[in-house]
């Protein structure tokens, strides 16, 4: 937990917290003044220690034009310092209040097909907007002179959320805001042409003037047009950050400001690899997806990327919901255990905190049938038992602070690939960019191995695994990286579809996988792309669907044909040796019996041992500290008990594990390893 005197960074290794965080956001304008003492006394009840204040105050704060009413805000911050209760204090910009879109509709979003869009839920704002940026820093400005030195204040949060809802807005403001963009990444005109590839259908440009966002049109639109606009969209979602990060900063010294992530796999439109240089410490929001039976696998994925981004070290779990969420097509609440095992799962990946959205479930608005750690129905309930637990379970294995995750292998991660991956006119809308990822990191899960994510960009050289799944664009310093990685002894696999565009999305061409074709020693003639529903077996017994090719060897070895298809006889998955090291390539889309096949081929060359031999979903990871000492964590989402090798005490059940803990089905263990 942030110390409530000292305040800075997340401690970095060595240098523990006395508790991992726990608490939530919390609204106390939605509620009467009599809630608030209520609520001071069940947080100390739950042994909640941290909350995040003031996310949609911006109408309570601010009831015009610089009428600010701060009276209520200092009682509630008042009895939260002094209960001792830490204080994540929001510049509650996430959302502009009413009065200021009346005054300046021209600051409104706009979609793609031209509609406005009004106020009435949240988020409504051009990222682009100059009068939102304004009103914004005056706002957080005023925050941070009235509090910036009060005695809780653990964090600034900026924001909330940004982009969930206006990430791309097309009006002319932002069309301004992105040939400006386009000037300072471009220089000229001509070099702008040369990118987009514009001598196609006629869409040369003379003039930056010209140029438009990618609004909708009677055709495909240019691709390049489309991925710079992603890549503007982020930087402006980003600028709005910084603007406000920079007055806290210089207002209130010392304090650390972050914003909340949404690393998950259905919001793509940040680059959070260049966002998390900018915040003093990554937080994330992460929610399950209900319509998914094994949507703890998504989890997993997300909080080891998110460790990515926080450069190994802890970072903070900002949101998750402590049962059902109000905005998916059927909410489905969380079952007895999940709470425990979804925390502890963000916990062994890395975070140094646990915080809920939301502590008190609203009883009116959009959100009131999302889950709060105090429900409608009140403390006499499971939700609330199990809160109460967690808190317990975090007390219990609050050593773990400040330790790290170290592991061998990596799966490079790029939001740029992801969002070239899936353009308009590509070979097959089947074809998508998590789809290999999630496989592979599903896979090394079950076989027990802890898996980093990886910019493309990143020195790879201390892995002894690297895959590179569906990197679709990928950069010459990307590829210079990978082949030293193979070369200096690591084995690496590149899926299908990679290596095909530069970052501009012109082909790379000589053949297909463009970048990679020396690594991987091969070329690939021609893309065979497979019927909805079409299978294809390999013959090594393994089965595949989606995607096939066409492709000639040239060094590489073939370890598996295709036995059927459009290309019968032609090399399937192959390895090519590549200095001290090895390059698999995957020409189709395994199954999942043959993904894990393909791992443990792939473990077994790397050298790679599991953490501990676990059968399919049950989790094992492991944090270190700077002195050496380890924490083996056992996460069992299944409903058999199972056994597994361990030495040392369970901190959670306060037993010791001589050679083997025993976790029951859908629970949880944490070793301090002898």
């Amino acid at each position: 937990m942030f110390s409530t005197r000292v305040r800075g960074r997340l401690p970095s290794a060595g240098q523990a917290p006395a508790r991992l965080a726990f608490g939530g956001d919390y609204n106390p304008e939605q509620w009467p003044a009599e809630v608030w003492d209520e609520d001071v006394r069940l947080m100390l009840e739950a042994g909640v220690d941290l909350v995040t204040v003031g996310v949609f105050s911006w109408a309570h704060l601010e009831v015009g034009p610089g009428d600010y009413r701060f009276a209520w805000l200092d009682d509630v911050l008042g009895r939260l310092t002094s209960a001792g209760i830490g204080i994540d204090l929001a510049t509650a910009t996430a959302s502009p209040p009413p009065w200021l879109s009346t005054l300046h509709p021209e600051m409104l979003p706009m979609t793609r097909e031209g509609t406005r869009l009004w106020p009435g839920g949240r988020q409504a704002f051009c990222p682009s907007s100059p009068i939102y940026r304004t009103y914004a820093a005056h706002l957080c400005r005023q925050l941070a002179e009235r509090y910036g030195d009060l005695d809780g204040l653990q964090l600034w949060h900026v924001g909330n959320e940004l982009g969930c809802h206006n990430a791309l807005c097309f009006c002319d403001v932002s069309a301004t805001a992105f040939r400006e963009w386009l000037r300072a990444r471009y220089g000229a005109v001509d070099a702008l042409n040369d990118a987009w590839g514009t001598a196609f259908w006629s869409q040369r440009y003379t003039d930056f003037e010209q140029v438009l966002p990618p609004r909708s049109a009677a055709a495909s639109g240019n691709p390049t047009q489309e991925l710079d606009f992603r890549r503007f969209s982020s930087d402006e979602l980003l600028a709005n950050y910084v603007a406000e990060r920079d007055i806290l900063h210089e207002v209130s010294p010392g304090v650390p400001v972050t914003t909340n992530f949404m690393v998950t796999e259905h919001i793509r439109e940040m680059d959070y690899w260049a966002w998390a240089r900018e915040v003093d410490v990554v937080s994330n929001d992460h929610y399950l997806v209900a319509a998914d039976p094994d949507s703890y696998r998504e989890l997993a994925f997300c909080a080891d990327l998110t460790r990515g981004l926080a450069g190994g070290g802890p970072w903070l779990l900002m949101e998750t919901s402590p049962s059902a969420v109000n905005w998916q097509p059927r909410n489905i609440a969380r079952r007895p255990g999940e709470l425990l095992r979804s925390a502890i799962q963000h916990v062994s990946r890395g975070a140094d905190g646990v915080l809920f959205f939301q502590w008190r479930a609203a009883r009116a608005g959009a959100e009131k049938f999302h889950a709060g750690i105090v429900p409608h129905a009140g403390t006499d309930t499971r939700v609330w038992r199990e809160a109460v637990e967690l808190r317990q379970v975090l007390d219990a294995v609050a050593e773990v602070a400040g330790s790290v995750v170290h592991n061998h292998v990596a799966i490079v991660f790029d939001w740029h690939a992801w969002w070239a991956c899936e353009l308009d006119s590509h070979p097959s809308v089947d074809v998508t960019y998590l789809d290999r990822a999630h496989a592979l990191h599903r896979s090394l899960t079950d076989a027990g191995v802890g898996v980093d994510l990886a910019h493309p960009e990143d020195d790879l050289s201390r892995y002894d695994l690297v895959l590179v799944p569906t990197l679709y664009s990928v950069t010459d310093t990307a590829v210079d990286r990978l082949l030293a990685a193979a070369e200096g002894g690591a084995t690496v696999l590149v899926t299908y579809f990679s290596g095909i565009v530069d970052e501009h999305d012109h082909i790379r061409l000589g053949g297909y996988p463009g970048a990679f074709r020396d690594l991987l020693g091969l070329r690939v003639e021609e893309f065979l792309p497979l019927r909805l529903g079409e299978t294809v077996e390999l013959s090594n017994g393994w089965t595949a669907d989606v995607w096939a090719e066409d492709l000639r060897l040239a060094g590489a070895e073939a370890l598996a044909t295709y036995v059927d298809g459009p290309a019968p006889g032609v090399p399937a998955i192959t390895r090519h040796t590549v200095g001290d090291g090895s390059a698999w390539y995957a020409a189709c889309r395994l199954d999942r019996a043959g993904c894990d096949g393909l791992v443990a081929m792939l473990l077994a060359e790397a050298d790679v041992a599991p953490i501990a031999v676990v059968p399919p979903g049950v989790e094992v990871t492991r944090r270190t500290a700077d002195d050496g000492q380890s924490w083996l964590f056992v996460v069992n989402h299944t409903d058999e008990d199972v056994v597994v090798e361990a030495h040392g005490l369970d901190l959670v059940e306060d037993r010791q594990a001589e050679g083997h803990v025993s976790v029951d089905a859908g629970r949880i263990a944490v070793i301090r390893e002898m």
